[in-house]
């Protein structure tokens, strides 16, 4: 039997390893069979939905790599959005509620409150922070 999990991510997508580790264990549950729902960035962690990150060439794109592991997989990316905002990370509404010209939330990641993510943690079998 499968068991689902959730993941916390509180690292930035650079500068630390705990993204790219975060990144590494989703991609073994699922190769496990097991079955990843979503994965949380909270604190500098929602700096990986940044569609503003371009690393180099050479570079392993943390950003695109979630971005097709959801969209593969269909897991949930979620952002806390009182971290993102706090850190220059705007949706498009957050972006029209508070008047700002810029948004840059990337593609298949979505901004929810700590609460969301609370009510979630009561429906998985496991949750694994990084």
């Amino acid at each position: 039997m499968s068991l689902r999990y959730g993941l916390v991510v509180n690292g930035s997508a650079y500068g630390t390893q705990a993204s790219r580790q975060a990144f590494q264990f989703a991609q073994a549950l699922i190769e496990q069979g097991e079955i990843l729902e979503k994965v949380f960035f909270y604190q500098d962690g929602v700096l990986n939905a940044s569609s503003l990150i371009l690393p180099a060439n050479d570079e392993f794109d943390i950003t695109k790599a979630w971005q097709a592991l959801a969209k593969a997989h269909n897991v949930e990316l979620e952002t806390c959005v009182a971290a993102a905002l706090r850190r220059g990370v705007i949706g498009y509404e957050e972006a029209e509620q508070n008047k700002v010209e810029q948004h840059n939330l990337a593609s298949g990641f979505k901004q929810a409150g700590l609460g969301g993510l609370a009510t979630a943690l009561l429906t998985f079998d496991r949750v694994i922070q990084f």
